[in-house]
């Protein structure tokens, strides 16, 4: 007895009209799904909407590095201007070291000779009048003198200046008023009387002099 193999609708091919109708996208994700096979459609579009995200970031990453590179530069640039500002303030304080070195180095040397000059001024102002014309005593004083004159005169060559202010004004920077004194003749506020001569070196004042000073008598 032959068994005929029973028709079963399902198993049938799909007709033309069935061939023909439109797949919706759920029916063709659930035909994936069931299949096991991807959407390759679906995972085009995950890829496009993944890619503008991703440029963003390495956008602002980017910007972030340039801002960094940027302010270290500045800030490069401002330590470079302190450190060339700082080495010309040091150049210029060793230059005006150095000069100060020029001429003021010998000031310790010469004020220790102030005293010398001063005891050939007391020596020379000691002689009597009565004496001075006694050939001994003359030729003593012309001695002493000549040797006052050539230390005066190498101390100029080192820019030593003598301040011996007969009849000039009362300087309070160069002069040291001891005393004051009424005077018909003198201007008020002169030099009449120098006690102790003083002393520069270039324009600075090693030591005032000591004066007495004029002033007007009273009525």
């Amino acid at each position: 007895m032959n068994d005929k193999p029973s028709s079963d609708p399902s198993s049938e091919a799909p007709t033309d009209q069935q061939a023909n109708e439109p797949v919706s996208p759920e029916a063709d994700a659930d035909n994936a799904a069931t299949s096991g096979e991807p959407d390759e459609s679906l995972a085009t579009g995950n890829d496009d909407a993944g890619q503008p995200g991703s440029d963003s970031g390495a956008e602002t990453s980017l910007e972030a590095q340039l801002e960094a590179l940027s302010a270290q530069l500045s800030s490069a640039k401002d330590e470079q201007l302190r450190t060339q500002a700082e080495m010309q303030n040091l150049r210029r304080r060793a230059e005006r070291d150095v000069e100060k070195a020029h001429k003021f180095g010998l000031e310790k040397l010469i004020n220790g000779l102030l005293p010398v000059l001063d005891n050939f001024d007391r020596a020379i102002a000691a002689v009597p009048e009565a004496a001075a014309d006694d050939e001994v005593v003359k030729s003593l004083l012309e001695g002493v003198e000549l040797t006052r004159k050539t230390a005066l005169d190498v101390l100029k060559t080192f820019s030593v200046e003598v301040l011996e202010p007969y009849g000039e004004p009362f300087n309070p920077e160069f002069h040291q008023a001891m005393t004051m004194v009424p005077s018909p003749t003198a201007e008020p506020n002169s030099v009449i009387d120098v006690l102790q001569k003083g002393y520069t070196l270039n324009g600075r004042l090693l030591r005032a002099a000591m004066v007495v000073i004029a002033k007007a008598e009273e009525a």
